[in-house]
């Protein structure tokens, strides 16, 4: 048996700042970056685009579920955070926090 579905939080909105979104979204034709507030969230976070055609299939795709969400939105934004960097790719990690090659440096 299935658990059901979770609806969203009232106000939570941390799915839609906390990850990254490579696909365009109406207002944010690059996605948007980690930690940014997508423009079409709305003043009481929610969806302005949510059950519209052009919802990117990331957002789509994000279900909300106990593990998630947590019991807070800060319990939520904290956890899509650490999602986010776990499954970041290496090379925007090395970009962001600087590579290291493992060889020394001449001094």
């Amino acid at each position: 048996m299935n658990p059901s579905p979770l609806d969203c939080r009232p106000g939570c909105g941390a799915c839609c700042i906390a990850p990254s979104i490579t696909q365009p979204i109406p207002g944010m034709p690059q996605g948007k970056p980690a930690g940014v507030r997508c423009v079409q969230l709305t003043v009481d976070n929610r969806c302005a685009l949510f059950g519209r055609p052009e919802r990117p299939a990331f957002c789509v795709g994000l279900k909300p579920e106990a593990a998630m969400c947590g019991s807070t939105p800060a319990q939520a934004m904290q956890w899509l955070t650490e999602l986010e960097i776990a499954t970041r790719p290496a090379v925007l990690h090395d970009q962001r926090f600087g590579a290291s090659s493992g060889a020394g440096t001449a001094g």
